[in-house]
């Protein structure tokens, strides 16, 4: 914290999450140490229970993420040099190149289908369906963003970790602004070697 406050970044923001069993030691250790950035403390471990954060790894405790809220990196820039370097990097803005790319945490994912027909149906009634993203790796799977190809397709998925052999859903509604033939395409960017990943709809509004 003080190297990024040392190089100027001072739109950088800090937020520690705290989920400790006497509430008044750590207060009374923060006190003592001076420790000055925000902090949550969070008395019911609510957001351990949402994302599962793995125990043994606290790789997985620590992530960048941008104005939107939108994971750009993860690990912990502590414990890892290389994973602060990439921080680093991507705080200044310099162009991250693939070799940086490398030093995120990274998974596999197996996809059920990438691509779905909804076939002919009346342009005045909603569609939906799904795609299905299986974490095939040995690290947690983040979905980190998506974005469609148009404002008639929407996607709603999960933003918690997918540990290893579990899957996460995304739920796609397309809904026709007049009668067409569509191809519409889902592209899913997540920390795993071959994203972003892309998905298509087509199919008949007529």
């Amino acid at each position: 914290m003080e190297e990024v406050d040392s190089l100027g970044m001072d739109s950088v923001r800090f937020l520690f999450f705290f989920s400790p069993e006497k509430r008044r030691d750590l207060l009374i250790t923060l006190k003592s140490e001076r420790f000055i950035y925000p902090i949550c403390i969070d008395k019911e471990n609510r957001l351990n229970e949402l994302n599962h954060f793995p125990a043994s790894d606290m790789n997985f405790h620590t992530f960048l993420l941008d104005k939107d809220n939108k994971v750009l990196a993860i690990g912990n820039p502590i414990h890892n040099p290389k994973v602060k370097e990439l921080y680093l990097k991507i705080i200044q803005g310099e162009k991250v190149e693939q070799k940086d790319e490398s030093k995120v945490i990274r998974t596999k994912v197996d996809i059920g289908k990438t691509s779905v027909s909804l076939g002919h149906f009346d342009w005045k009634k909603e569609q939906k369906t799904t795609f299905v993203l299986t974490n095939a790796g040995n690290k947690p799977l983040v979905v980190e963003h998506v974005n469609t190809s148009c404002g008639c397709t929407s996607v709603d998925y999960s933003k918690e970790l997918v540990q290893p052999g579990n899957e996460t859903v995304l739920n796609v509604t397309y809904k026709a602004e007049h009668p067409e033939y569509f191809d519409k395409t889902i592209t899913v960017y997540c920390n795993v070697e071959t994203s972003p990943i892309v998905l298509r709809i087509t199919g008949n509004a007529e």
